[in-house]
């Protein structure tokens, strides 16, 4: 079954180079995936199609107003049967990994929103208990490069995206491991060689080397990742 992927959004127009380059695009290609653009401001209800306002209680900025986004989300997901897992994107939301990826991957619809301005009226979470998420502790102008890293690392673990079985499953964060060192021609560059191993031939040796090489990169870059794998070990 194919994944459908809606994104609401105030610029549609930012994601269209996107979905039309790469691994996004060889996927819809293949008819893994297939990406709906909804813009916001078309469920304004005035004249001068306002999705925004001024904060209650006062404060710098404007707010996501409630009736266009709740009208945008009810009229999407009525284009389809199935039933969207609804993700907000917000720097208040739980940090997206790889785990998260996983699980989203797994599901036959995924609903995005991308938000702009201060944020979202509280009560567009409240009422629409979306999952939220968020890329990094970091200030963006808007969600949509969020939602773009969030389809990025979907759609690659989509059976079929990548071309190659096994394609995605030594890459970096896949098992909670940094990714072991590549190397390519020339043999040599500037001084600079390839490991003796990698060029014996000996399949074994070579994997051998490489989760070595995983888990010496991981336990010394990223002692985070390194604990948390540790932690997995023992239980």
């Amino acid at each position: 079954m194919s994944l459908r992927i809606d994104v609401l959004t105030l610029f549609p127009e930012l994601f269209g180079p996107f979905f039309a380059t790469s691994i996004p695009k060889r996927a819809a290609q293949k008819g893994l995936v297939s990406y709906h653009l909804t813009n916001i401001r078309d469920f304004a209800n005035d004249k001068h199609r306002s999705v925004d306002d001024a904060p209650f209680g006062g404060g710098p900025g404007m707010v996501m107003m409630c009736p266009p986004m709740f009208d945008a989300v009810e009229a999407v997901e009525r284009q389809d049967p199935a039933v969207a897992t609804r993700i907000l994107l917000t720097p208040q939301g739980r940090l997206f990994d790889q785990s998260t990826a996983e699980a989203l991957a797994k599901e036959n619809r995924l609903l995005l929103i991308a938000g702009h301005y201060e944020g979202f009226d509280e009560r567009i979470i409240e009422g629409l208990s979306p999952m939220e998420l968020s890329i990094g502790d970091y200030v963006l102008s808007g969600g949509e490069l969020a939602a773009m890293v969030v389809i990025e690392a979907v759609v690659r673990l989509l059976p079929g995206a990548l071309g190659a079985e096994d394609g995605a499953a030594n890459e970096t964060f896949a098992d909670g491991l940094l990714e072991y060192p590549q190397y390519t021609r020339p043999r040599d560059f500037r001084g600079m060689g390839v490991p003796d191993i990698l060029l014996s031939g000996n399949h074994q040796a070579i994997a051998d080397w490489r989760l070595q090489q995983r888990l010496t990169r991981t336990q010394n870059r990223r002692k985070d990742l390194w604990q948390a794998y540790e932690n997995r070990r023992l239980k």
